[in-house]
């Protein structure tokens, strides 16, 4: 006997189109960086970390206002680094929460008097700009060295491969530590550039395993048929579509410059005085942890802070450049999607959706989508009871 059973689409399939539907209405006419910044923006914790970030860059460069290469502007702290203003209190932080109340030292002051809130946004301000100096410089050079590597391939790959796999070898905080030692007492800009000129070899692979796939797609060949050089090429077709992986991982080698300046201040191989650090002012007081606790806890809990917020925007670009991560939709939004995109069409193998289900026997329909109450076409049998459900094995 020759049986065939029709099915409506399952709920997995219903809850998989419902889901494509909301995704396309949401980037219906949007380009792709607007795309990626709407993503981006829906990132919780990449967005209150931005915020936090942003308001530590401001707050450390206004407090104490800034001295670079000869050039001072003050700031609106009263204090500077440099002070030694009358102890008050014995140096114990004017800080607190409840009665609300800032006080004129509200970190507390060290054991000569000076202010602990303007060293230490002293000190973020040196910090932030070795973690900035030292992403910008890795980032340029491994870009560069990766595109080569990855669009040239041949000699080309395999001399800057085997240039990246011997800096790799040397562990980055000797390198730091030598070169730390020596020009720490130029300045963090200096230092930032020594430590970005050896921090870039995960920016090289990545971006050369990104050229690798990108190279061989279909506009890459458009653009060598209608002429372009290859410079054109890598930077105005290849490198914009590798953008993803360069920004997500800027990110980490700054939160990973951060980092290391700490701890080559810390080691004394940093930044040298009379200028300060976050890791420097970490060392300084690391004497007094254990008398004035709070000249230890202010820098470690900025350094802590600009390295997780860091980490987290990059978290948060990860997901906004991927477009394999999806957000999954409420069970009150697919409902509507539903709603509005009408009729499901049947997948292939299933009947219309309109239709119900049906079980044929010979040429007569016995099952029509009542489970109880159907005709069977069949003549009984002695034994055979009514509305019994049909038996495929008859």
């Amino acid at each position: 006997m020759n049986t065939t059973v029709a099915n409506e689409p399952g709920s997995r399939e219903t809850e998989a189109i419902a889901q494509i539907s909301i995704e396309q209405k949401e980037t219906e006419g949007l380009s792709q960086g607007q795309i990626v910044r709407r993503r981006f923006f829906r990132h919780r914790g990449a967005l209150v970390s931005m915020i936090v970030l942003a308001l530590i860059v401001v707050m450390a460069f206004t407090s104490v206002g800034v001295n670079l290469w000869g050039l001072r502007i003050t700031g609106w702290w009263q204090y500077s680094w440099e002070q030694i203003p009358p102890k008050i209190n014995n140096g114990v932080p004017t800080l607190s929460l409840w009665p609300l109340q800032i006080g004129d030292h509200p970190f507390g002051q060290d054991e000569v008097g000076r202010d602990i809130f303007a060293v230490v946004m002293r000190g973020a301000q040196q910090s932030i700009m070795v973690m900035v100096i030292a992403g910008v410089v890795a980032t340029t050079i491994g870009v560069v060295i990766g595109a080569l590597a990855g669009y040239y391939r041949k000699w080309t790959d395999s001399v800057l491969m085997r240039f990246t796999d011997v800096i790799i070898t040397i562990p980055l905080i000797v390198i730091g530590s030598v070169l730390g030692n020596t020009f720490g007492s130029l300045g963090a800009a200096v230092l930032g550039v020594v430590i970005g000129i050896f921090a870039w070899t995960t920016m090289a692979r990545l971006v050369r395993g990104e050229f690798l796939s990108l190279r061989e797609r279909e506009f890459v060949d458009a653009a060598r048929v209608s002429g372009a050089r290859d410079r054109r090429i890598i930077f105005r077709h290849i490198l914009p579509n590798a953008v993803g992986v360069i920004v997500v991982n800027a990110t980490l080698l700054m939160a990973g410059a951060i980092l290391l300046e700490s701890a080559l201040s810390y080691l004394g191989f940093g930044v040298q005085s009379p200028d300060t650090s976050l890791g420097k002012i970490v060392s300084d007081n690391q004497a007094a942890f254990s008398t004035r606790p709070w000249l230890f806890w202010w820098p470690g809990i900025f350094i802590i802070a600009i390295a997780l917020c860091v980490n987290f925007i990059g978290d948060g670009l990860r997901d906004a450049f991927d477009p394999r991560q999806k957000k999954m939709p409420t069970e009150r939004a697919m409902a509507r999607a539903g709603r509005a995109s009408g009729p499901i069409a049947p997948g292939s193998g299933t009947s219309a959706s309109t239709e119900a289900a049906s079980v044929t026997v010979g040429m007569q329909t016995a099952f029509t989508g009542d489970v109880v109450n159907f005709n069977d076409p069949r003549p009984e049998e002695p034994g055979d009871v009514q509305h019994q459900p049909l038996d495929p094995e008859r």
